[in-house]
């Protein structure tokens, strides 16, 4: 169980699902250790967040456990989706824990968002890699299919198909070095009669999004990352400003000392703090 996830499945408004799916990983494999990783880096967290003044264990968070892959990516993805869209039902938010990169595309079949955000140090745009349209590399491409538009923080890498994909109106590359002076401000959504509203975010945190030297244990590392505060400073305000439906930490394995889970069991308590926060949760 994630550290404080300890409310009744029927009482929660956020729900954390493992999905260790490792087989398209590229480099380094291990993701599917992600999720139990993630969880024991978490135990040494205090349950009490000063800055929200609230208590993880408070925020009706419930950990639904592992969904035990198998190698046929397409039809576990079809499976995850259906546990992450029954939590939407429930009017939850998903938390998923990868897990490979692919794993993402479940939980934004789920939600359905306006906007996908992603923390990555690729561009995920690729039509295909090895031969395989079912990759850790497609992924912002395919999540194109169901959002309008992707922003994707950090990203420092990529084919020159991508880039030139990453051009278009409905993709936003934020490089490193700019990161700190982004803010979210994804507009208003809805016209006629109808009043408008924030649009709904997927929010995804790739692992190697940040620096290698801060999250080695990763399956493709790439140099001149994020610091691990400037992702924070993310996730708190895409969780402070946007009406979040979906989120995931992925491609954290179990080659390194426990830097890449820390950080990410970090980052999802972060999220669920702000999102809380933001809300009225206490």
């Amino acid at each position: 169980m994630f550290p404080g996830a300890s409310a009744d499945r029927e009482e929660a408004e956020y729900v954390v699902v493992g999905a260790p799916l490792d087989v398209s990983t590229t480099f380094q494999p291990g993701a599917r250790f992600g999720p139990e990783r993630i969880r024991r880096f978490a135990r040494t967290y205090d349950d009490y967040d000063a800055r929200t003044d609230s208590h993880f264990s408070a925020l009706a968070v419930h950990d639904h456990g592992d969904v035990r892959a198998w190698d046929d990516a397409d039809e576990y993805l079809e499976y995850l989706e259906g546990v992450a869209t029954d939590v939407r039902w429930d009017d939850a938010v998903p938390l998923l824990l990868g897990g490979e990169h692919t794993i993402t595309l479940a939980g934004v079949q789920a939600v359905e968002p306006d906007v996908f955000v992603c923390l990555d140090a690729h561009l995920d745009l690729r039509e295909e890699y090895d031969g395989n349209e079912l990759s850790h590399a497609t992924v912002t491409r395919h999540a194109l299919d169901v959002a309008d538009e992707a922003v994707i923080l950090g990203a420092r890498t990529g084919s020159e198909a991508e880039w030139d994909r990453a051009s278009e109106s409905d993709v936003t590359v934020v490089p490193p070095e700019e990161v700190a002076d982004w803010s979210s401000d994804f507009g208003r959504v809805g016209d006629g009669d109808e009043s408008p509203s924030s649009p709904s975010v997927y929010l995804s945190v790739d692992i190697d999004g940040a620096d290698p030297g801060f999250a080695p244990g990763t399956g493709t590392m790439e140099p001149f990352g994020m610091t691990p505060r400037e992702m924070r400073d993310v996730v708190r305000d895409v969780a402070d400003s946007a009406d979040v439906a979906g989120f995931d930490v992925v491609e954290v394995n179990d080659r390194d000392d426990g830097q890449s889970a820390a950080l990410g069991g970090k980052l999802l308590r972060e999220f669920v703090f702000s999102d809380a926060a933001a809300s009225g949760g206490d």
